[in-house]
């Protein structure tokens, strides 16, 4: 599961104010390009602290206090990233300090529950292994096929000439046999590709 796009949520804890940032990053470089874009926007904040995970297996992690005592920011921001159960995800956490300290345990929970909240908010996509394929068949076929694929497929295009061609994505890789027994041999999907496609996370 990745972010969909670029997310950002705010709480105000004890008049402090804790804004995260979610970015999508598949190397290092990216995530440090994310890094430094959020902390030249927020260059009066009394803290930005930083944590991402990259590879599909968080083969890459890391965490920065910025200044926070050890432990108490990079770490638990961490630890939301990865229980979040988000692949390639960069978060930043901008803080703007309200007068009242939080003390260690404080912060812990603050930044935990920072980067928490943004990624339940945020929009998320999943990666699926789906089948392409063009279908051709008379225009009696229109609404039967769909009713058909409503629940099953994304239909890309529609074309209506002579006889009518859709073009259309299932995640169902045994669609095209599916296809042929609903017609009873009547029609004859093609793939053209095989691919993993984003889809938005119900």
């Amino acid at each position: 599961m990745r972010l969909k796009e670029e997310f950002s949520h705010t709480i105000i804890i004890e008049k402090s104010e804790f804004i995260c940032y979610l970015g999508r990053a598949f190397t290092e470089i990216e995530a440090r390009e994310f890094i430094q874009k959020i902390r030249k926007e927020h260059r009066d904040a009394t803290h930005c602290c930083t944590a991402f995970v990259l590879g599909e297996r968080n083969e890459i992690m890391r965490s920065n206090d910025d200044g926070e005592p050890t432990g108490t920011a990079g770490s638990p921001m961490l630890d939301a990233l990865c229980k979040s159960g988000l692949t390639n995800c960069c978060a930043c956490v901008v803080r703007y300090f309200g007068g009242i300290k939080l003390g260690a345990g404080g912060l812990i929970r603050a930044y935990s529950k920072s980067v928490s909240e943004a990624i339940h908010l945020a929009p998320k996509v999943e990666t699926v292994l789906m089948n392409r394929y063009t279908c051709t068949f008379s225009y009696d076929w229109v609404n039967k096929l769909d009713f058909f694929m409503k629940d099953n497929c994304d239909i890309l295009d529609k074309t209506y000439d002579v006889d009518v061609t859709y073009t259309f994505l299932t995640k169902d890789l045994n669609y095209h046999d599916k296809l042929i027994e609903y017609s009873n041999g009547q029609l004859h999907p093609l793939c053209i590709e095989q691919s993993l496609v984003e889809r938005n996370c119900d």
